[in-house]
């Protein structure tokens, strides 16, 4: 089961997209609900999360009227059951399997399950198995343990599935994460813009890190034990096209990048690096753009918790009413990168 950080904020968006995959208690109440409830929000001390409605009664709480939480919609039972087969499969399981197992055609199985979960299911099955991979390589010191314990059958299973397709997100080798950076360099450096010092880190994979006044201790904290290297002549290409796209924006896809976060983090910004330049969305419009209209709480918490200002263009979200929102370097960068985006 998710956090209790990650179900609150599902249940203060109303997202329906985590209906039928848990149920909020209530202890004041003594009743249950779905996320998605239309109801009043109930004081957060005074909620517990509860894997189904059966574990929710046998603590003594009865089911909501209103959301009838206990109530599954036949397209929920489809994609709670496919989200269980690919937790359980040891090798990625075809669209058309999991459609056969349901009782849909491919594709729409494939846009009930986008709709719901807001990733596709091949894009859910890698996002799931990359985590697994960053959370074993976190906890297990071996490596080849790591491997095993994310679900894979074997190393050549691991090295074909993120050596190839998932390099790009994990960003460095196995071993690295499982020793808090060692043996990754980070190339870094601090240069004057018309916005103000701004901090440009990267990987042999891509850039990691871009911000407006910092220094090199926010890449000393993420990871304290890779090689720090300020500057070089290796590094001065990228951070030219770096520099360039944020004093001239343009088409800046070319640059690389290299970021890590959850699968909902990460539908965000594929979707943040799909908005034209001297366009803006709203936080309403980004969630509906990853298949979750109801998460625009989450959609707000995705947008700031991006590590690449200006190549994840989050500076180009705004609220509803037009009115600019916030932005971790303040409104004044983010009302002079939209000026310099517009025609």
């Amino acid at each position: 089961m998710m956090s209790d950080e990650e179900a609150w904020a599902a249940v203060c968006a109303r997202d329906r997209a985590f209906d039928g995959r848990f149920v909020t208690g209530v202890l004041t109440t003594g009743i249950y609900c779905r996320p998605s409830c239309s109801a009043r929000h109930p004081r957060r001390e005074n909620v517990r999360f509860f894997a189904d409605g059966a574990r929710a009664r046998d603590a003594g709480l009865r089911a909501c009227q209103r959301c009838s939480p206990d109530d599954v919609s036949r397209d929920e039972r489809a994609v709670l059951a496919a989200i269980a087969a690919i937790k359980s499969a040891e090798q990625p399981l075809a669209l058309g399997a999991l459609a056969q197992e349901t009782g849909y055609s491919p594709a729409h199985f494939q846009r009930v399950f986008t709709r719901h979960t807001g990733l596709s299911p091949a894009a859910y099955a890698r996002a799931l198995r990359a985590e697994r991979t960053v959370q074993a390589l976190t906890e297990t010191a071996r490596v080849t343990d790591a491997i095993y314990d994310a679900g894979f059958s074997g190393p050549s299973r691991f090295y074909a599935a993120m050596g190839a397709s998932e390099g790009g997100r994990l960003g460095m080798s196995p071993s690295a994460w499982a020793q808090g950076g060692r043996g990754v360099t980070i190339r870094w450096a601090t240069v004057p813009t018309t916005l103000g010092k701004m901090l440009v880190a990267a990987t042999d994979t891509g850039v990691c890190r871009l911000s407006f006044g910092e220094d090199g201790s926010a890449i000393r904290q993420r990871f304290p034990n890779a090689e720090l290297i300020e500057g070089g002549a290796e590094f001065e290409v990228l951070l030219g096209q770096v520099v360039a796209a944020v004093e001239t924006p343009g088409d800046f896809a070319h640059i690389p990048i290299d970021v890590k976060g959850t699968a909902f983090q990460e539908a965000i910004w594929r979707e943040l690096r799909r908005i034209p330049r001297g366009e803006t969305r709203t936080y309403a419009q980004l969630a509906a753009a990853v298949g979750n209209p109801g998460a625009v709480r989450p959609a707000g918490s995705a947008n700031g918790a991006n590590h690449v200002s200006v190549l994840i263009p989050c500076h180009r979200v705004i609220r509803t009413d037009g009115s600019l929102g916030g932005y971790a370097w303040g409104l004044a960068i983010k009302q002079e990168l939209l000026a310099r985006e517009r025609p």
